[in-house]
């Protein structure tokens, strides 16, 4: 091939070629270059440019990507013998290239198949001629999985079965692109697709900039906008309903809410309510009209599919089969992705259609009909055989595909066996060869097989293509390692046109009109998530400053069971807060419980807040291994203060003064007075040992300020003078009350117009009597009591807004 000969002209000549070590393979495709070693025209300036740029400042910009990648916490979940565990994203720096008129063909093409797709289900769960035809076997209907029957005779609201598709595509050795395989469940990546532009161009801007590459947003926005105008029409909401956090693409449904704006909403955030589909918010019970679900079908609805299932939400397919609601894609829809069905479509084309598919399926011949029988057996040894009901691609199948001429003797025998026994459980395929595309590796490009995975949406105007945007890429040269469960990679897709393109956003045009989000459309999940996280993140700042505190004085001291340090020890304990521990394993179990909060409500998470409560996190967890009590202990404690302050700063700052602000505050406030009443119960008693109560105010924070307010030496009454009973100190309890009084009063009313709520009585009551009491009033007893007090109203709100 040729080596080091390619004309760059923008900058001085390089010490090696970026090509020089690429070397196709025979009989392969290569993305990049023909088959005289070239780059092709849509790489020839995308690979001068990389070449002016270098090995060393490549690897720069590379490392930019992933550290975006890091920062947002882009991640999915692997499943494997060790169990569940997030993985940072994957991503292949270099994208792959296509030209916008190739794009066409291929848009044209998979247009095509998703219309053909629609008919297709629309007859099987209607006329059902197809089957009555012999065009499809009956049989082979009857014993999918997603074969759905309690939907058959249902039409769906808005009148299509189909919204959202993505379609698997590979590219042979002819040059010709394949579909390898369907995704008409649940359709995954879309997300994962702008994360990998956003990556991307952080680390190839000016490349990007110049190569008039089509946007994505404009896919997102029309697709956002029609399920709105689906919503309009029946006064209802538009969600995402996730299996939720243990999903292992949760962080991209999470992603997807955020972008465009849409609810995310587990099964147990709904509910069916006079034949509709309603929300629980804390406002109420509300109506969701379009429903984008990416979880099975099989598992949206307990009581009439899979009995066994804990995500789903009783009574869906009944308001399904009363129009109330339109599902994105219709239950029953995956029907379509079962692997078999592959052989059958250019039947089903011209029957239905009159064409021939302009994209064709993978070579596929089920195993039930004698003639492709006998065919699949006489070529096994080119063939890969796997389960005909599966809709799961070849290549990410694991024991359950088998590549015939990689079967010993033995092998063989057995499975054509199983094959003349029960043929209609097996397809016969033809084995494929991807086409290979450049990866950057160690300073050089590198071939790597490749599939592109292309997202289609239903738009009032018909069906919009996503330009580009996602392919999946294999560590190496064999193909079933291009699976994300398997090690692959994910590059971003470029479809580059020889004009400008036009600069598409999500953002509103001048002129169109908007309406802002109807306030009180909080799920109640949400909110309670929000109390809590409030709460976890409040109980981890009191904690780490009584350890700071007791820490500075261990390190001052020769004696660690002095009084003070022995009866913190002892105040702690219950909590399962361990002092002879620099960092206890109790507040990081804290931590971890407000991450774990968060990570409940991702969509309703700014990234950088985000990314502060995850270095926070991995902060305490690295300062657990290498901190000893004392003056070091002391040290960590305030880089966790500090760090805490920043989060929490980051949110009272940022976060839009809705319902969601407001329980998140509530939280905050609630766990600050029960930690601040405890702890001044215990340090302000007549049994607490010298040094306590400035032991209180630094704890409290209040040294400084006790100073100026009183001209006197700390004593007991002008320190909870100060910390319980001063309304204009943010530590003090009756601070804590006033906040939760003018919060809890501002929640949506739930008992009607003009009466208050429970929690808003008993806050009023509760700041009340605190409001006139004197210090002398405030004996450790009455402390103890008001932190009790002031943990029940948290179950007075879970009982009017959580339920």
């Amino acid at each position: 091939m040729a080596k080091g000969n390619h004309k760059r002209g923008r900058g001085k000549p390089q010490t090696h070629s970026l090509l020089e070590h690429y070397q196709p393979i025979d009989g392969v495709v290569d993305e990049m270059v023909d088959t005289s070693g070239n780059p092709r025209p849509a790489w020839k300036h995308f690979v001068e440019a990389l070449e002016e740029l270098g090995a060393e400042k490549l690897g720069q910009r590379f490392a930019r990507a992933d550290q975006y990648l890091r920062d947002a916490g882009v991640y999915y979940r692997v499943y494997d013998k060790a169990g569940a565990n997030e993985r940072e994203w994957p991503l292949a720096h270099v994208p792959v290239l296509i030209e916008e008129s190739e794009w066409a063909a291929i848009s044209a093409g998979l247009v095509q198949r998703a219309e053909l797709f629609e008919e297709t289900i629309a007859d099987i769960y209607g006329p059902n001629r197809l089957v009555e035809k012999g065009i499809l076997p009956a049989g082979l209907i009857a014993a999918s999985p997603e074969y759905l029957r309690p939907v058959v005779g249902t039409k769906p609201a808005g009148g299509h079965f189909l919204h959202f598709c993505a379609f698997e595509l590979g590219r042979g050795p002819d040059g010709q692109w394949w579909v390898l395989g369907d995704r008409t469940q649940a359709p995954s990546g879309a997300g994962f697709a702008l994360e990998n532009r956003v990556a991307t161009t952080r680390a190839l801007s000016d490349i990007y900039g110049e190569m008039h590459v089509h946007r994505l947003a404009g896919f997102f926005r029309r697709f956002r906008d029609a399920l709105i105008g689906m919503a309009k029409e029946t006064d209802g909401r538009v969600a995402i309903l996730t299996p939720g956090p243990l999903n292992e693409t949760y962080y991209e449904h999470a992603y997807i809410a955020r972008y465009l704006g849409i609810m995310l909403l587990e099964g147990e955030d709904l509910t069916v309510s006079g034949g509709r589909l309603m929300v629980r918010t804390v406002s109420g019970l509300m109506p969701i009209s379009v429903l984008w679900r990416r979880l099975d079908a099989a598992f949206a609805d307990p009581l009439e599919l899979r009995p066994d299932s804990q995500i789903g939400t009783p009574g869906l397919v009944e308001a399904i089969r009363q129009g109330a609601v339109a599902t994105v894609n219709a239950l029953g829809s995956g029907l379509m992705e079962t692997r078999a069905l592959l052989a059958f479509l250019p039947k089903i084309s011209r029957a239905l259609r009159g064409d021939e598919l302009l994209l064709p399926s993978v070579a596929t011949w089920w195993c039930g009909q004698a003639t492709e029988r006998a065919h699949v057996l006489a070529n096994i040894d080119r063939m890969v055989i796997g389960p005909a009901l599966s809709t799961r691609l070849a290549f990410e199948d694991d024991d359950s595909t088998k590549l015939g001429s990689a079967l010993s003797a033995g092998e063989r025998a057995e499975l054509v066996a199983r094959i003349e026994r029960d043929g209609g459980d097996f397809v016969g395929q033809e084995a494929v060869t991807l086409s290979t595309t450049p990866v950057y590796v160690g300073g050089w490009l590198e071939p790597r097989p490749a599939s592109l995975r292309v997202y289609l949406a239903r738009t009032p105007e018909g069906w919009t293509v996503m330009p580009g945007g996602f392919a999946r890429i294999g560590l190496s040269l064999d193909p079933t390692a291009i699976a994300m469960q398997r090690g692959g990679q994910a590059a971003d897709v470029w479809v580059v046109s020889d004009k400008p393109v036009e600069r598409e956003t999500l953002l509103p045009q001048e002129g169109d009109s908007f309406s802002r989000t109807r306030p009180g459309s909080l799920p109640s999940r949400a909110a309670e998530n929000l109390t809590w996280l409030g709460r976890y993140i409040e109980r981890s700042e009191d904690t780490v400053r009584i350890l700071r505190a007791y820490h500075v004085r261990l390190a001052e001291t020769s004696d660690p069971d002095m009084p003070l340090l022995a009866d913190i020890r002892d105040y702690l304990e219950p909590f399962g807060i361990d002092v002879e521990t620099a960092i206890p394993s109790g507040l990081i179990g804290t931590l971890d419980s407000a991450v774990y909060s968060a990570g409940q409500i991702r969509d309703r998470f700014s990234p950088d807040g985000w990314l502060a409560l995850k270095d926070l996190s991995k902060t305490i967890h690295q300062f657990a291994t290498t901190v000893a009590p004392g003056d070091d202990a002391t040290r960590a404690m305030t880089v966790i203060l500090r760090k805490l302050a920043g989060f929490s700063g980051l949110l009272h700052e940022n976060m839009y003064r809705f319902a969601g602000w407001r329980f998140l505050e509530i939280g905050r406030r609630l766990e600050r007075g029960i930690q601040i009443s405890r702890t001044l119960s215990r340090l302000t008693s007549a049994k607490a040992p010298d040094g306590a109560l400035d032991m209180m105010l630094e704890i409290g924070d209040s040294v400084m300020t006790h100073r100026r307010q009183y001209p006197v030496q700390a004593g007991r009454r002008t320190v909870i003078d100060l910390l319980a009973l001063d309304p204009l100190n943010p530590r003090s309890i009756l601070f804590q009350l006033e906040r939760l009084k003018a919060e809890i009063g501002l929640l949506p009313s739930l008992g009607g117009e003009g009466q208050m709520s429970p929690a808003a009585k008993e806050i009023l009551q509760l700041n009340t009597q605190i409001a006139i009491k004197e210090p002398s009033d405030m004996t450790a007893k009455a402390l103890d009591e008001l932190a009790h007090e002031i943990g029940g109203l948290y179950n007075s709100l879970a009982k009017a807004y959580f339920g």
